[in-house]
């Protein structure tokens, strides 16, 4: 894959649907009773990692490619897998399907790729075996050198759950997939369970639960679910994710030469950090159509060329676009003055590093960037140029680059382009369809 400037960049599109909202929709319908109809579903890997699991968990799932059925069967009608659950590259899945997991009496086993692998999950292990799940890691005994895990903490493991109990769990961070985690074992428990954040993290988990039927309230940062709910089938339409709509809102920012208007797009203010940075740097953004769909807040987004200044990303803005946060770099090296990424320590456990990734691709362009223990401090209007990025297997790093390359001098080209399917299967196609 080779990509380099072009003259302008202008036209409609729809990006993919949302990849949290797509996950739940089929998690939610499993343990519901009846139908559930999902529209628009995200058709990337990760999305259908967990349309494998459940299936391989007794549920019955109709895929035509956009549309999905879920043919749910209750809160207690899954049965034991019979094979080792694999969620790919999905720390989504990973985590929220343990929450699940943890209210089932019977033992499951979940794996995933080698980026799987290291991701931490002493996270989620803290609270549901305080619920009363039971925790197995497999030591590195179990695999080939080549393949030996690094952290005793991370997949695969064995989950047995059963006999659960309610808590009050106060997270030490703030994260959607914890939260998401207790509030699912809570479904099992026996009172009510709460979840306290320093922050509050994005609700989609929240606000779909509760249209299921769930007795679920959350108050400033905390949650908290009654047990034993009717969950019942519903109809989503799944909006489109304003994590991959990013990519073209910075497009439409910092190209000389765009407009481009992003059509159905979540907005929900618990994920939407990314239009507030925007602004915050002095980009052309506009919302237009804004209305609910599903009970998610939804809209088009209008972006136009823009002259970017620095900005500081920091505290209770983070939880908002955690995600974002490589693109905005990119940004950022277009942007007048300095721009400062300060306390996202969380993206050192993304599906790369992405603190040291995007430092390594960034300056192999030539950007001035510094990391540090917790963001980054990027110079910007020092003029890019192509360069061989190494994406490590990350999504978002080869979208955020090849935005980058896109308006840098000569060629930009990728070790491994492929990865954006996780979430974008259709993105350089995109890409094509707006270019002039």
């Amino acid at each position: 894959m080779e990509l380099e400037a072009k003259h302008s960049f202008h036209g409609e599109l729809s990006v993919p649907g949302d990849k949290s909202i797509s996950h739940r929709g089929i998690m939610f319908g499993a343990i519901s009773n009846g139908l559930t109809e999902v529209s628009n579903f995200l058709q990337g890997a990760d999305c259908l990692s967990t349309i494998s699991c459940f299936r391989q968990l007794g549920i019955s799932i109709e895929n035509d490619g956009c549309k999905v059925l879920v043919h749910g069967k209750g809160l207690h009608g899954l049965t034991a897998p019979s094979q080792i659950l694999n969620v790919g590259n999905s720390g989504t899945t990973l985590r929220l399907i343990s929450g699940i997991l943890a209210g089932q009496p019977f033992q499951s086993t979940l794996d995933g790729d080698a980026s799987i692998r290291k991701r931490p999950m002493k996270r989620i292990f803290t609270p549901l075996s305080e619920m009363g799940a039971w925790f197995q890691c497999w030591d590195s005994s179990h695999f080939p050198k080549q393949q030996q895990k690094t952290n005793s903490d991370c997949a695969p493991f064995t989950i047995q759950g059963g006999n659960t109990k309610h808590i009050h769990y106060h997270s030490p961070i703030a994260s959607a997939q914890v939260k998401s985690a207790v509030l699912l074992a809570g479904l099992y428990g026996d009172g009510i369970t709460k979840v306290t954040e320093p922050v509050l993290s994005r609700n989609h988990t929240e606000l779909m639960l509760a249209g299921f039927g769930a007795d679920i309230l959350s108050t400033d940062t905390t949650a908290a679910i009654r047990p034993e709910p009717k969950l019942e089938g519903q109809s989503i339409h799944v909006p489109g994710d304003i994590s991959s709509a990013a990519y073209f809102i910075a497009l439409g920012l910092i190209h000389p030469h765009a407009e481009i208007l992003i059509q159905n797009t979540g907005i929900n203010p618990t994920r939407s950090g990314i239009l507030q940075a925007a602004i915050a740097m002095g980009g052309k953004l506009t919302l237009l159509n804004q209305r609910t769909v599903s009970g998610e807040p939804v809209a088009d987004i209008l972006v136009s060329s823009s002259n970017l200044h620095g900005t500081v990303i920091e505290g209770n803005m983070i939880p908002t676009l955690i995600d974002e946060l490589p693109i905005l770099a990119v940004m950022a090296a277009f942007a007048e003055g300095t721009t400062i990424i300060k306390d996202a320590q969380e993206l050192k456990v993304k599906e790369s590093d992405r603190i040291a990734t995007v430092t390594e691709n960034l300056k192999a362009m030539g950007g001035d960037i510094t990391p540090t223990p917790d963001g980054m401090v990027i110079k910007g209007h020092t003029p890019l140029h192509g360069a061989q990025i190494k994406t490590y297997g990350d999504h978002r790093i080869a979208m955020s680059f090849a935005i980058a390359g896109l308006n840098a001098q000569g060629k930009t080209t990728f070790d491994e382009e492929g990865c954006v399917t996780v979430s974008y299967p259709s993105f350089y196609e995109d890409i094509e369809r707006l270019a002039w």
